[in-house]
């Protein structure tokens, strides 16, 4: 029986990983068709470094993501903490809230946020061209506070409730024992949260799609439009490369949650 469920996890991965696999391969590929090898080459990436649309549209959305990140991070920290501090039912059920965007399907919250942003720029801004980078922002921090507030929140869990009253009888302000303490123990979280923020963010298509202006287009949105016609290799070079920078984040963050882990173990220890 264990033979035959690594036999099926061999062939899970090798299903998960394939697609990535070949077009690693496509990306060194001297001709244009995947199907076929002609000869290995860099020049797909040297065609794509030389490409300044292509650089400028993922600037566009690592300005994004990075934004969208960092602001989720400190509003899902606050949110999280008062969730923290609510009791019984009303806890339960800002959870519940919380948890709603989660599982809701994007095409209906692109959707809604669009008409949200549509509606918002003609009756009160008295405007028609509302969507640009600051809708874009807005939508990638609604999607994104999800992740930081359930990170955050098993941190808050397992904070000793004690630390902050012992911080100010050494002589802490209430603020400098938040910063010092509760900040601190906490920040395992966040930055577990900022990571899946940003990775959420940089490769967001179908949300992006409903709010994104002509003055800010992000890389996710330019290549489905390229995906109408015969991709160019170099668009396969941008893919591995984005693979291996989203690799790079997912491997951080689960050595943090490794060192989060022997940290508490070794405070068990100890004690």
């Amino acid at each position: 029986m264990k033979r035959l469920g690594r036999i099926w996890t061999v062939i899970v991965y090798i299903f998960l990983y394939a697609p990535m696999v070949i077009l690693f391969i496509g990306s060194f590929n001297d001709g244009k068709d995947l199907s076929e090898f002609e000869g290995f080459t860099f020049d797909n990436y040297a065609d794509l470094f030389r490409n300044s649309h292509l650089l400028g549209l993922l600037l566009n959305s690592l300005i994004l993501a990075v934004c969208a990140a960092a602001l989720a991070t400190v509003l899902g920290t606050l949110a999280a903490l008062g969730i923290q501090a609510m009791r019984g039912k009303l806890r339960r059920t800002v959870m519940t809230l919380t948890n709603i965007p989660l599982v809701n399907p994007e095409i209906v919250t692109g959707v809604s946020l669009a008409l949200l942003f549509v509606f918002i720029g003609r009756k009160m801004l008295n405007t028609e061209n509302i969507l640009g980078f600051t809708t874009l922002l807005i939508a990638h921090v609604t999607f994104c506070l999800p992740y930081v507030i359930l990170s955050v929140m098993p941190k808050l869990r397992q904070l000793d409730p004690s630390l902050m009253d012992a911080a100010q009888d050494l002589g802490c302000t209430p603020v400098q024992a938040f910063f010092k303490v509760i900040i601190h123990e906490i920040m395992p979280g966040m930055i577990s949260g900022a990571i899946m923020s940003f990775t959420m963010s940089l490769d967001d298509f179908v949300i992006s799609y409903f709010v994104y202006g002509p003055d800010f287009v992000t890389l996710p949105v330019e290549i489905y439009n390229l995906t109408k016609k015969q991709l160019p290799p170099r668009i396969y070079a941008l893919f591995t490369l984005l693979f291996f920078v989203i690799l790079i984040v997912m491997i951080i963050m689960n050595v943090l949650q490794a060192r989060d882990e022997r940290k508490k173990q070794n405070r068990v220890f100890s004690h």
